[in-house]
């Protein structure tokens, strides 16, 4: 290891998944960096420590998160990691006691969310708008937080649901027509999925936009790369070196936590496109300033 990343001790905010569990558990370590975990119950939970008060040096954040920060000025930069991708099809939902819905018929309807900056459910907005013909602006979209991004400002569009209300709840109530739910387990027999067939729907997607769809990736102070270089060389080592200490997917299987530039270009595109549609952010980034010049070049270090 080079002396400039000896006995440095990084904040760390990232998740415990199968592609970093070597990097959490501590079955995979480095002599010149420690990771300083956050002891969260779900890492998005602490997004908005990432973005507001800069407190990790290391930080998962979800790609939506991450371009509005940018377009903000917070002082992070992107690795070429995706922790997490998942396409976003079976996650909205609508309660079919009270009739047959389609995507189409969502205008003039309320569809409740976790919040409106939330990339799953931005993924599942880019859906409606791009394949299904829908005007996201003519739906009334109820929110319960806040964006992680402190100085964004919800659209018109949007409502807060009252503090004592959950959204399984509003859904069966008939409180909102359709949900974006965390959950694609569906107990409730009365739940269907509002997009016909998700998993034919997400390989239609695929095969148009030749990409997958980013959830979250890693991210690092601008003050890391510029002060120490070889302890984000290093970093991006370790979570190439977890992925590959992870269970192998399935044959056949799409990669969804793709790492390297190259490898994310198309999918950080597509993902760009659909934040700018959105008026997330105010003007389309390009995917190469989106990294600096030592993260840009990773895989040729």
């Amino acid at each position: 290891m080079p002396s400039t990343v000896q006995s440095l001790r990084l904040k760390t905010l990232l998740g415990d998944y199968p592609n970093t569990r070597a990097l959490r558990r501590g079955e995979l370590t480095s002599p010149g960096i420690a990771f300083d975990f956050a002891d969260v119950p779900q890492v998005a939970s602490a997004f908005k420590r990432t973005v507001r008060n800069l407190e990790f040096d290391v930080s998962e954040l979800a790609i939506v998160t991450f371009l509005m920060a940018k377009a903000h000025g917070k002082p992070y930069v992107l690795l070429p990691v995706v922790v997490l991708g998942r396409f976003q099809h079976p996650f909205l939902v609508y309660n079919s006691a009270r009739g047959e819905l389609r995507p189409g018929d969502l205008k003039g309807r309320r569809v409740g969310i976790r919040s409106y900056s939330v990339t799953t459910s931005m993924w599942i907005r880019g859906i409606l708008a791009n394949d299904h013909g829908l005007d996201i602006d003519a739906v009334r979209w109820v929110t319960f937080e806040e964006p992680h991004v402190a100085e964004f400002k919800d659209p018109p569009s949007v409502e807060r649901a009252p503090a004592d209300r959950e959204l399984l709840k509003m859904l069966l109530d008939g409180e909102v027509d359709a949900a974006v739910l965390r959950d694609t387990n569906l107990s409730d027999p009365r739940l269907k999925r509002l997009i016909a067939d998700p998993d034919k729907a997400a390989r239609d997607w695929h095969a148009r936009n030749h990409a997958i769809q980013i959830n979250h990736m890693v991210t690092v102070k601008e003050s890391l790369t510029k002060s120490n270089p070889d302890a984000v060389r290093e970093i991006y080592r370790l979570l190439r070196e977890a992925k590959r200490l992870a269970p192998p997917a399935a044959p056949g299987a799409l990669d969804m936590t793709p790492i390297g530039l190259e490898a994310n270009r198309r999918n950080l595109e597509v993902a760009i496109d659909y934040v700018y549609q959105q008026r997330l952010i105010p003007r389309r980034f390009t995917v190469d300033e989106l990294f600096d010049d030592v993260t840009r070049r990773l895989d040729a270090s």
